[in-house]
């Protein structure tokens, strides 16, 4: 039976060249070219999850023109290594090997390559320093150091170097090449006011401006061919007060298309100006809509009277939004990359009308943070938080599991992340698993995660999860006892050959705090899902980490009155502190959700929800509670205390149950060894527990 995907499956050519679909990997790093910018064979094998999988094209993100001059990632490829083609080879021929088209991601990052990465001062349109460049000298405090505004030779020689990478592409048998023009890259500091300001051809006009792009699609065509697709990636709109926006965007797009641009890849935002303000917009967060940037796609579909070839990127997660927006005429393309991580089989399984199987995307970005981790976290290659196959294709030929060479029984102790993460991978190795939970219900912490209503991603994954370990128990795979806390009375009769406890972790309550354990006081997880009838109008939230920010988000979105405390200074994590956009251009003609904001400290922010940041708390009353800053005692009324002060691992229960099988075969995951570690870390945990079984 045919997909119901009938657009997103149907074929289209370009240029003579033949797609198979409307699926487009969007360019991803894996940090797995070698050191001097080559293809390796662990490179080719982490891409061949894509292609196998049923993706039309795979892009490798930020491929170097000229490691050199623009470089500001560990393991990048290098396009003007002159023995880069051999290499690049390798992995053309196995994308062609599933009717793929391998491809990369042109690009020179101008002046956001540091001095330390090559050693000189970075290229750029204008002697402007950017934001990134002004941060770091003010915490290293040194003088900023200003970019190379490039003379004409130095643009004719990095005319040529675009040119060449793409043809260097073609004798590696690729067809088509990315140029990135969006961003705030290279090609985007000239086409774009914010950093061009030069006064001669290359500045000033739109005309001016688009100049160097124009050169080089030109000699990018000249030496590639008419047989060849040039894909254009663009910011439709920059976000920032004096950067490019969409009517000008579309002008710069007709310009080029006439010049020889076959299709654009439609983003927006910028990489690192107004300290990362303008990021979300090209690499959204879970709080944000899906389908973030479509509607510029749309209205630039609407400008060209549909006579242009368009990709729609940016939280596209699923099947069914890809289907819907190219049914529309949107785009002609879809580009995925955080959703075809999670699942490299997506376009399989859309096709066989599986999509129920399709592993979400939390649009967490721990695959971003690993790329460019810096100091003690330092650069990983790329893998996912809830697919573990992602990390390990070095290990496993083709990501198929080993089956295990002796069938051992297993007991897996819990029913959360980390617990079902290993029953899955225990059963496809074909060993005799046994599940435990201690619950009427599966999920464990995921379910308070999910209980948000802006957390739609952490809702499909909870119904992924209860849908994947249901159906391997009604498969007669797995024996599961609900409402069963696995004691060694339990588990040793048994006489399991191995153990993996998974049995998470509990909230945090200071006992010594007086009041703490009055009716009024519950864990803020709890009264979102289990005693939600119980909290009162007036609400205080004691901890402004993820879990109490967004329980106040969803209190406050119940017409609640919401206060927060923190004995912080200021917000942690990844979402606390990215601030909101400092500046933000609106336009009359966009969705005002199209300006949700990234962090939840921002979303707090809008709906006016203060934190109380240094304070702590000393008592619970009937009232309210008593909170200590700066040695002041205050009160703050409320009906319900939610307390969101972090958890602890179940330590007791672990180490109660390491005996129960031979010790060697006995593992600890999930937040049961360790919390604060996130969903990345349970669920690989435990996948590689299960793996060496």
């Amino acid at each position: 039976m045919a997909s119901k995907y009938t657009n997103l499956f149907s074929p289209i050519k370009i240029n003579g060249i033949d797609f198979k679909n409307r699926i487009i990997l969007a360019p991803p790093s894996p940090n797995l070219a070698s050191p001097d910018g080559l293809v390796t064979s662990q490179f080719v094998d982490w891409f061949r999850l894509f292609a196998r999988g049923g993706a039309a094209v795979l892009y490798v993100g930020n491929s170097s023109i000229d490691i050199t001059e623009c470089k500001d990632e560990e393991c990048q490829l290098d396009l003007a290594n002159p023995h880069c083609a051999l290499p690049l080879s390798w992995y053309s021929e196995m994308a062609k090997e599933y009717d793929c088209h391998a491809s990369l991601e042109v690009n020179h990052n101008g002046k956001d390559t540091t001095f330390e990465a090559v050693g000189h001062l970075p290229f750029s349109s204008s002697a402007i320093p950017g934001d990134s460049e002004k941060m770091r000298a003010a915490m290293e405090g040194r003088e900023v150091r200003i970019p190379i505004e490039m003379d004409q030779a130095k643009i004719d020689e990095t005319v040529m170097k675009y040119a060449t990478a793409c043809y260097n592409m073609k004798r590696a048998g690729m067809d088509i090449a990315l140029l990135h023009g969006g961003h705030g890259n290279l090609l985007a500091q000239f086409t774009s006011p914010h950093y061009n300001k030069r006064t001669d051809k290359y500045g000033g006009s739109l005309e001016n401006r688009a100049r160097f792009a124009i050169e080089v699609v030109e000699k990018t065509r000249e030496l590639c061919g008419k047989d060849f697709v040039i894909d254009y990636r663009i910011s439709a709109d920059e976000v920032i007060g004096d950067g490019m926006h969409i009517d000008e965007t579309i002008q710069l797009m007709k310009i080029l298309k006439e010049h020889g641009v076959d299709m654009f890849n439609v983003s927006a935002g910028l990489h690192s100006e107004g300290m990362m303000a303008f990021m979300s917009y090209w690499l959204q967060g879970y709080t944000m809509n899906r389908g973030f940037n479509a509607h510029w796609a749309e209205k630039i579909k609407d400008a060209f009277h549909g006579d242009i070839r368009l990709t729609a990127v940016g939280s596209i997660t699923h099947p069914d939004i890809a289907e819907d927006l190219i049914s529309k005429g949107y785009c002609d393309f879809i580009a995925m990359c955080r959703p075809l991580m999670a699942d490299p089989e997506m376009p399989r399984k859309a096709a066989q009308n599986r999509a129920e199987d399709i592993r979400p995307c939390l649009r967490c970005n721990a695959c971003a943070m690993r790329l460019g981790g810096q100091g003690p976290n330092g650069p990983k290659e790329m893998n996912c938080a809830v697919n573990p196959l992602s990390g390990l294709t070095r290990l496993l030929k083709d990501t198929e599991l080993p089956f295990a060479k002796t069938k051992k029984k297993v007991a897996v102790v819990g029913g959360g992340v980390a617990g079902l993460t290993a029953v899955s991978c225990l059963v496809e190795r074909g060993h005799d698993v046994t599940l435990y939970e201690k619950t009427d219900v599966l999920g464990g912490q995921i379910i308070p995660a999910a209980a948000a209503p802006l957390k739609v991603d952490m809702k499909d994954y909870l119904k992924w999860l209860q849908l994947q370990a249901q159906k391997l128990v009604k498969s007669g795979k797995v024996r599961l006892f609900m409402n069963t806390e696995a004691t060694p009375g339990i588990l040793e009769p048994e006489g399991y050959d191995a153990v993996i406890i998974a049995v998470g972790s509990e909230p945090i309550i200071p006992k010594s705090i007086p009041g703490i354990a009055k009716p009024n006081v519950m864990w803020a997880a709890d009264a979102e899902t289990r005693y939600i009838d119980k909290v009162g109008e007036k609400v205080v939230i004691v901890g402004a980490g993820d879990v109490g920010m967004e329980a106040a988000i969803d209190f406050a979105g119940q017409g609640k009155k919401v206060d927060i405390i923190d004995v912080l200074d200021r917000a942690g994590g990844f979402f606390g502190v990215m601030g909101a956009p400092s500046s933000m251009h609106y336009d009359d003609n966009v969705p005002p959700n199209y300006y949700k904001r990234q962090s939840l400290a921002g979303i707090l922010s809008d709906m006016g929800i203060q934190v109380q940041w240094g304070t702590a708390l000393k008592e619970v009353t009937d009232t309210g509670i008593i909170v200590t800053k700066d040695g002041k005692d205050s009160a703050i009324e409320a009906d319900s205390v939610l307390l969101a002060m972090g958890v602890k691992p179940r330590a007791a229960a672990a180490e109660s149950l390491r005996h129960c099988a031979p010790e060697t075969e006995v593992f600890v995951v999930g937040d049961a060894k360790q919390v604060g570690g996130n969903i990345s870390f349970a669920v690989n945990g435990a996948f590689q527990a299960a793996l060496h079984i």
